[in-house]
């Protein structure tokens, strides 16, 4: 416990995108020195940790700081380190990430008016802050994601019919916006033989109706060869490298990592104008951004990648470049630990 320095609570037990940013980022605010460990259900085994035993162990300092960090990103762990400092005195500062992209409750501002820092983590985000903040943007990984090889972008060796693919990943309900999206595939694949596309998540037992729904209309248009719902998969890094296009339809979105996983993997995108989709995707560079929840805007977007697959691949390329300028997750761990030693720095 002496040598934990920033405490990444994740007070959540089923995977959350949250989950997902903590899963990512701890390893590498370890590489980079940064003293942190995480408290929580629902993380893997070979994360840094403290268990529910240790908790005690946050009343002490750390060996060479005067205080440790609980950086929170949900208003649970805002609350429970609100508990820490003030009930048990135990010696931290507060740090909260926020994604969120609305009008936050008055029970979420409270909270927020009593921590030491707030990151958010794209413009859309910072919109709707009334407190001073840090835009920090999620990185990814350019390790796990990274470019194709020639044989990898070769679509025949997924099993799947035609020459191009077109990726969907995410879960399957109307808040991701499936159903956009097998609109204007039923509308453009009978004109485009050489795409398929692949819709990849899982659907929960609420929304098992709206996924059937969906799949009765692609049998009735006869495409059920060509637009195929792949479940949840293992790994779903293979397949953004294997495809030529990946579309993001969401009505609504957090922060939505899957475009820039896409751009690291060297494939254009599509994407609505939700969660922080706009700061990722360059308009006509690396893909492009059209109104959230508009179907038709969405289909004439898709159909400039279908008509034209070298556009598809030079935005790609395009995408690459930016995700690694500006992007990488060594980066956003880089300005997290600018925000930690300024907090260390006060007197």
């Amino acid at each position: 416990m002496g040598d934990v320095e920033v405490v990444a609570p994740n007070l959540k037990r089923r995977l959350s995108g949250v989950t997902s940013t903590v899963i990512q980022l701890v390893p590498e605010q370890r590489r980079q020195g940064v003293g942190i460990a995480v408290l929580g259900p629902g993380l893997p085994d070979d994360l840094p940790r403290i268990s529910w035993f240790q908790l005690p162990g946050l009343l002490v300092r750390p060996r060479r700081r005067r205080f440790r960090i609980w950086h929170a990103r949900r208003n649970t762990e805002m609350l429970a380190g609100l508990v820490l400092r003030h009930v048990f005195r135990a010696p931290l500062r507060l740090v909260f990430t926020s994604a969120a992209q609305r009008h936050h409750t008055g029970y979420t501002r409270w909270l927020m008016r009593r921590m030491d820092r707030i990151v958010t983590t794209s413009s859309r985000s910072a919109a709707f802050l009334q407190l001073p903040h840090v835009i920090i943007p999620h990185g990814v990984d350019l390790d796990r994601f990274h470019p194709p090889s020639d044989a990898e972008r070769d679509w025949s060796t997924s099993g799947l019919p035609g020459r191009y693919g077109l990726g969907c990943f995410g879960r399957i309900r109307a808040q991701k916006g499936t159903d956009l999206l097998v609109d204007a595939l039923i509308s453009l694949l009978p004109r485009y033989p050489e795409w398929t596309a692949a819709i990849f998540g899982r659907t929960t037992a609420h929304n098992q109706g709206f996924t059937d729904a969906l799949k009765a209309r692609i049998e009735a248009s006869g495409l059920s060869s060509r637009i195929v719902f792949m479940g949840e998969v293992a790994d779903v890094k293979p397949w953004l490298r294997r495809v030529t296009l990946c579309v993001a339809p969401s009505r609504n979105e957090g922060f939505g990592l899957t475009p820039l996983e896409a751009m690291a993997s060297q494939t254009a995108v599509v994407a609505s104008d939700a969660g922080a989709y706009r700061d990722l995707v360059e308009d006509d560079v690396t893909g492009q951004v059209v109104p959230a929840g508009d179907g038709d805007a969405l289909t004439q977007a898709i159909e400039t990648y279908l008509a034209d697959p070298g556009r598809a691949e030079a935005h790609g390329r395009a995408g690459l470049e930016r995700a690694r300028s500006r992007f990488g997750l060594a980066g956003e761990a880089r300005a997290l630990s600018e925000v930690y030693e300024e907090l260390w720095a006060q007197r």
